[in-house]
């Protein structure tokens, strides 16, 4: 186990590691295969009654992982692949790879059969928040905004002698949790994402009522933080998220099959979001391998230049989960980047109620992982554990 202080990102989340503050920043869950919202609004509105429920559902699950960790770490990438997709007729996990500057692909099934050399739109879940603090970095090129800046300089939040830098939300050290369930929306319907009818007014007044010290907190994922700093752009640019971001893919990036999701798609069970959610920020774009794969090699080839900024480590963190030392190190966290200093990885994961991913990529070899799965992240191998496995294959390991 981790420190108390731990929270393990949800990509990475194993069953047999549940303490009561992994339960506390829970808030979907599976039970055969498809999503359970839970309301945790507050104590008095049922809370207890609940988190009851998750804590039964997630006791249910504990009997469903069928392949002990220690056997999971010893497979292949390919093995990975074989072992999620088995019997899973509907299974589509793309592998992109990227190498020597050639990109490719390939589709796989149930089973672990190969596909069609068909492109698909996932959602890629929290890689989004590289999206965010990519376009963050370009402000800080442009001198509209530092790393180091507190948050109180752009957002309209009551006067008070301390409010978290921005270095230390994009580094999930400023002391916010992963999330504030009383500013959950209160339609949480199925399709609907767990944070669906939250407002930035929501968040702005919640900001208001937290109180962390002026300190670098251990390091705890917080969606919450990065929601903010999805605020700070939209102030700093004077435009609202969606079609800020919309418009920074597309023009800047040129990724024309990369959008805030819509809720359109040739897969199913995207999540929908409502207009100037915050969390948008943090988890809502949908994508394809190709433009993925060229997301990727941007990274790698530092164009734009200012991608650069996000790469370098901001905050040195213990947060690689009990056994993942051969998988998903995170030794520091750049700008939204997890960054393995042992393998010479930056990375990101991501989960939706339905999709998970990773994208991954080594500089010096100049080489890079994306896996894009139509699969829950609550399976005993992620996305991120696949990709983490073939990365470390390409790299020798």
């Amino acid at each position: 186990m981790q420190p108390e202080h731990y929270v393990q990102y949800p990509q990475n989340f194993r069953k047999k590691d549940i303490d009561k503050e992994i339960l506390n920043n829970i808030k979907y869950v599976r039970l055969f295969q498809n999503p359970v919202g839970f309301e945790t609004t507050s104590w008095k509105s049922g809370q207890m009654k609940n988190s009851l429920w998750i804590l039964l559902v997630f006791l249910f699950s504990l009997s469903t992982c069928t392949m002990p960790f220690e056997d999971i770490v010893k497979m292949s990438g390919m093995e990975m692949i074989e072992y999620n997709t088995k019997r899973v007729k509907k299974a589509a996990i793309t592998v992109g790879i990227v190498q020597s500057g050639q990109m490719s692909y390939k589709v796989y099934g149930e089973n672990g059969r190969e596909l069609s050399h068909e492109e698909h739109i996932y959602e890629i879940g929290s890689i989004t928040k590289t999206f965010t603090t990519s376009l963050l970095s370009k402000a800080v090129s442009e001198n509209k905004v530092s790393f180091d800046d507190s948050i109180s300089r752009f957002l309209n939040v009551p006067a008070k002698d301390y409010y978290p830098s921005i270095k230390r939300l994009i580094t999930h050290t400023s002391g916010y949790k992963n999330f504030y369930y009383e500013d959950y929306g209160t339609a949480n319907l199925p399709g609907r994402n767990p944070v669906y009818g939250t407002t930035g007014k929501m968040l702005l007044n919640r900001i208001g009522t937290i109180n962390p010290e002026n300190r670098d907190y251990p390091f705890v994922y917080s969606n919450f933080g990065m929601a903010v700093v999805g605020l700070i752009l939209e102030s700093i640019y004077n435009e609202d998220y969606t079609p800020l971001m919309n418009g920074y893919i597309k023009n800047e990036l040129g990724l024309n099959s990369t959008k805030i999701s819509d809720g359109s798609g040739d897969l199913a069970n995207y999540w929908q979001w409502d207009t100037g959610n915050p969390y948008i920020a943090t988890g809502a774009i949908t994508s394809t391998i190709t433009d993925m794969m060229r997301y990727a090699k941007m990274q790698i080839d530092e164009t734009p230049p200012y991608l650069i900024l996000s790469h370098g480590a901001l905050a040195r963190v213990n947060a690689t989960p009990s056994g993942y030392d051969e998988l998903t190190r995170t030794d520091a966290v750049g700008a939204g980047w997890m960054i393995d200093s042992v393998n010479n990885i930056v990375w990101h994961g991501g989960g939706t109620g339905n999709y998970n991913s990773y994208l991954g990529f080594d500089k010096t070899r100049r080489i890079a992982v994306v896996v894009l799965s139509n699969m829950s992240d609550s399976l005993d191998i992620t996305a991120a554990m696949i990709g983490s496995k073939l990365l470390g294959e390409l790299q020798g390991r």
